[in-house]
């Protein structure tokens, strides 16, 4: 029982006397900037509006697919 009490003793020691020695947590990194919003451009073919970065670009103008690209301009579609 003796034995027994000084090994929880001793655990108890270690385990106190680690914790104590752990460093502080590093701070967390500055966060970052929110990247700027990117230009909205409207497809010729269908009217819909999507970033300036997604859409397929040509002298007829912004498209949303290669499909439409083939297409065209849509004069039904909405200004």
């Amino acid at each position: 029982m003796k034995l027994l009490v000084v090994l929880a003793a001793v655990a108890l020691f270690v385990w106190l006397w680690r914790s104590g020695r752990r460093t502080p947590p590093a701070a967390p990194p500055p966060a970052s900037r929110p990247a700027l919003p990117e230009a909205m451009v409207r497809c010729e073919h269908c009217g819909l509006h999507l970033p300036r970065g997604d859409a397929l670009v040509s002298r007829d103008g912004s498209f949303c697919s290669p499909a439409h690209q083939r297409l065209g301009r849509n004069p039904d579609a909405a200004p």
